[in-house]
């Protein structure tokens, strides 16, 4: 899999900073699809290489772009691709995978690779490491943890555009319901006890 270290390479190079979007989340990503791949039947070269591009365009959160992350990431992902020797049958699998994998396009997958790309996105918003994401997420928009007077949305919607805490209630807490593959939905079901027991003692401090 040479080309999977010359593209690891690549990706490398052109992600930023940002916590919740940088190399370390792509390898998290990277290893879920592993996992996940083992148990599903489905081309795992593809499956990783799209693991690893998903992210090349990541538009801050508080830009109206921000939905078109990835689309523009797969557009990116194509012409990167276009250099190494894969069929155009391979080139559209990873692109597709890639443009369907985020929330907020709220699509499913068109195929198995992409139903395991965003399984594998996913896991890396919930649990632990989600939380974190969530608060450095928060801190790099200046969001406040919660809305004083109703912290966890019981008597409106959730907005996380506005605060911390809201994220859980607009996304991560229905990610397990929206999970593609039985070995994700499972993974998908642990994390989300670890943001219930978070916000079950986030309440007793506040």
């Amino acid at each position: 899999m040479n080309e999977l270290d010359s593209i690891k390479k690549e990706v490398i190079k052109i992600m930023d900073n940002d916590p919740a979007h940088d190399f370390e989340h792509v390898m998290r990503v990277y290893h879920n699809a592993e996992k996940i791949t083992k148990k599903e039947k489905a081309n795992q070269k593809l499956v990783l290489i799209a693991a690893l591009l998903h992210d090349i365009v990541s538009y801050p959160k508080s830009s109206k772009r921000s939905k078109f992350s990835s689309v523009e990431s797969a557009k990116k992902s194509k012409s990167i691709l276009k250099k190494y020797n894969f069929s155009n049958e391979e080139i559209t699998i990873i692109c597709d995978a890639i443009e369907d994998h985020s929330f907020s396009q709220n699509r499913i997958p068109r195929t198995i690779e992409g139903k395991i790309l965003q399984d594998a996105d996913r896991l890396d918003a919930l649990g632990a490491i989600g939380i974190a994401r969530v608060f450095a997420t928060s801190g790099s928009l200046n969001r406040p943890f919660y809305k004083i007077d109703d912290p966890f949305c019981n008597g409106r919607k959730p907005d996380d555009n506005h605060w911390a805490i809201d994220h859980f209630f607009n996304k991560l807490l229905k990610l397990h319901s929206l999970m593609n593959t039985k070995s994700g939905k499972m993974e998908a079901k642990k994390r989300t006890k670890v943001l219930k027991l978070f916000l079950k003692q986030f309440k007793t401090e506040i």
